[in-house]
């Protein structure tokens, strides 16, 4: 995506930590900010796979010459890492402008009564603990400055619940509920709350989805054209350049082959 001089202004030289930054949507919202602010910006990036950071601050930092990077492991269903995470940063990453809670993941496809107990811990230690235990350690951060941008990845399967998702539908939901109280109990001050909910987007989340069956994970995108990790990264980064009194407060993100969660064209196949 092609961004102005108002946008590369309005990033400039801001702190943006992303969670889940190692691969898919993450990632390439590491990428679109940086291209966004011409690589005036500093970025720090958590996920479980350091290995993966590594490699993506690398290519980073031989891009643009001004960005600074901070690549660190961190699993926030872990959740009591978080706040000593935060408290320890370095001095120079340590005054965050921009949250945006990435990760998550779902965990199989089992009717409710089915669905393996650790799984439900996972998604909800994920998805939920994870993102609000981020939240409150990084909150009081922008209060003493009086601004700052969360973004908070929701999902259409959060608007719209579906059979095989009993335990990942209600964990995106609840992303929406916190998102909806946090922007309301924010409503006297300069802090902005973004949802950004996609729908069908072939990242690695199915392979995970389907613990590593490739053939189950290929299925989901079966006979249609999906959105990618950078389409919705174009939308968070376009939210984030925004006016800062203008808030893109909820965006629901659909390729044109999808209208619901379940409601998706499929083009037919000729199997002779």
């Amino acid at each position: 995506m092609s961004y102005g001089p108002k946008a590369a202004e309005r990033l400039s030289g801001k702190i943006i930590l992303i969670t889940g930054a190692s691969s898919g949507i993450g990632e390439a919202t590491a990428k679109e900010a940086a291209a966004a602010a011409n690589g005036d910006i500093k970025l720090i990036l958590t996920a479980r796979r350091k290995e993966k950071l590594d490699k993506l601050a690398s290519e980073l930092t031989s891009t643009y010459p001004k960005i600074k990077v901070l690549a660190e492991s961190l699993d926030v269903s872990k959740t009591d890492t978080i706040k000593p995470f935060i408290e320890k940063l370095p001095q120079e990453f340590s005054d965050i402008d921009v949250l945006v809670n990435n990760a998550g993941l779902a965990l199989g496809r089992d009717e409710i009564g089915s669905i393996l107990s650790e799984d439900i811990q996972a998604m909800f230690q994920t998805n939920v603990l994870g993102l609000i235990s981020m939240t409150q350690a990084v909150l009081p951060i922008f209060k003493k400055k009086n601004r700052g941008d969360i973004v908070n990845l929701g999902s259409v399967a959060g608007r719209d619940p579906y059979p095989g998702g009993g335990i990942y539908c209600p964990t995106k939901a609840s992303v929406k509920s916190f998102s909806h109280v946090l922007r309301k109990e924010l409503i006297n001050t300069k802090i902005r709350v973004l949802e950004v909910d996609p729908g069908n987007v072939e990242t690695e989340f199915s392979n995970v989805r389907f613990k590593g069956d490739l053939q189950k994970a290929k299925s989901v995108y079966a006979g249609t054209e999906p959105l990618y990790a950078d389409d919705v990264a174009e939308i968070i980064v376009f939210g984030l350049t925004r006016k800062e009194n203008t808030v893109l407060a909820e965006s629901l993100v659909f390729s044109t082959n999808q209208a619901s969660a379940f409601h998706i064209y499929r083009e037919p196949t000729n199997n002779l």
